[in-house]
């Protein structure tokens, strides 16, 4: 039995495109670069900061990466600082996802999220009203923003998040910046990142 297999004439259009693809390619370098440069920024940043890390944490890990299946679209981050076990997660990740947003992470899992939990409360007027969403989803690896998916961490909201971090084992707390945003136009993406990471180190500082 023979199957053929057609193209709709926008999918041969977008397959012939070259141009397209070249574009592709340089934004993916100027991607990787920004995140070269928001690591080096925060490796700066943290090294006089006194972390409260897993024991085994290396502070010189991190990762790299690029792919193309984030819910079928591509996207690049690098983890940094970065340190996983199985038992263990803690790590700031700067993510760029096609089509989606930018997100400055800080996630944690294992037996340093009670004391994470209390430096957040005990700190909480410096964590407050700096644009940080606490992630709601039972994955750490959901990405999207929204209603249902993230909590603003505001002054007015300290008992709801509050209440939602009670008895969880692992959390979130996530920057999430819209391709539209102005610092995406003028190039200061790096500087978002650095202030989404400098709001959220009251937590997980000594």
């Amino acid at each position: 039995m023979t199957i053929h297999y057609s193209f709709t004439a926008d999918e041969l259009a977008l397959l012939a495109d070259q141009e397209f693809f070249r574009k592709k390619a340089t934004i993916s370098g100027k991607i990787k670069q920004i995140l070269e440069h928001l690591q080096n920024r925060i490796e700066a940043e943290i090294a006089s900061q006194p972390l409260l890390a897993p024991e085994g944490f290396d502070p010189q890990a991190r990762q790299f990466v690029k792919g193309e299946h984030l819910e079928n679209f591509p996207y690049q981050y690098v983890d940094f600082p970065r340190f996983y076990t199985r038992e263990n997660k803690f790590a700031f990740r700067s993510l760029i996802w096609w089509g989606h947003h930018m997100v400055f992470a800080l996630i944690v899992e294992g037996p340093l999220v009670q004391q994470y939990r209390r430096n957040l409360f005990n700190r909480y007027s410096e964590v407050a009203d700096h644009h940080l969403c606490l992630c709601l989803s039972p994955s750490l690896w959901e990405w999207k923003a929204g209603s249902g998916l993230t909590l603003p961490i505001t002054h007015d909201r300290r008992s709801e998040v509050a209440a939602t971090l009670d008895h969880r084992t692992f959390f979130k707390i996530a920057r999430f910046l819209p391709l539209d945003d102005p610092a995406v136009e003028t190039g200061t993406i790096v500087d978002e990142g650095l202030k989404a990471f400098q709001a959220i180190l009251p937590v997980i500082t000594k």
